[in-house]
């Protein structure tokens, strides 16, 4: 398995510096809660370092290399091959560096829609992307603090404004994401 330094150099080789330092930021954001939540710093480390590994790849290129390795997409991912990028990315993350352990691999590859029953490294992954310093929109700071209080209701404000906002452009809306908040939801009724 690669050492950080070795998905470190991945990265910069790969990745545009601003997706880099977005990806440096997600890391110490994944740190901070994994920490709050005595999650294992390690994992929570190394997820947030690989989970845009393959962000700068383009359509074809994600395309190919899922067609490499016979999965099959739903139509929603097909019409929009970048949320898929995650799934790519454990691809290069297992073939590449050597990375195996399901719980990183699975929060590298949901941390775009979500899923039902995420694993709490799952939730870390997924709002450490959202969360992190450089990112502004209206509601980070209300969610960056809800993160470190209560992370499922975290997870439910940022589900709810990530459905708000693909609905608001009129875009696709994978039914991970529906499925997520809603399991969320249900489990605090």
């Amino acid at each position: 398995m690669w050492n950080e330094e070795q998905i470190h150099t991945y990265l910069k080789e790969n990745l545009k510096e601003d997706r880099y330092n977005h990806v440096i930021s997600v890391k110490e954001t994944a740190i901070k809660l994994a920490e709050k939540y005595n999650i294992d710093v390690y994992k929570a480390k190394i997820a947030a370092l690989c989970h845009d590994c393959a962000k700068n790849m383009s359509d074809n290129e994600l395309l190919n290399m899922i067609k490499e390795h016979n999965i099959n997409l739903d139509w929603i991912s097909l019409k929009n091959l970048q949320i898929t990028h995650g799934l790519v990315a454990t691809i290069i993350m297992r073939e590449k560096m050597g990375i195996e352990d399901i719980d990183i691999l699975n929060a590298v590859e949901y941390h775009t829609t979500g899923r039902n029953n995420m694993s709490m490294l799952e939730k870390i992954i997924y709002l450490a992307d959202i969360i992190e310093p450089l990112r502004e929109f209206n509601g980070v700071e209300k969610l960056r603090k809800l993160a470190l209080m209560d992370i499922d209701k975290a997870m439910i404000e940022s589900l709810n404004s990530t459905i708000q906002y693909v609905v608001g452009k009129g875009e696709l809306l994978h039914i991970n994401t529906v499925i997520a908040r809603n399991c969320l939801v249900n489990d605090k009724l």
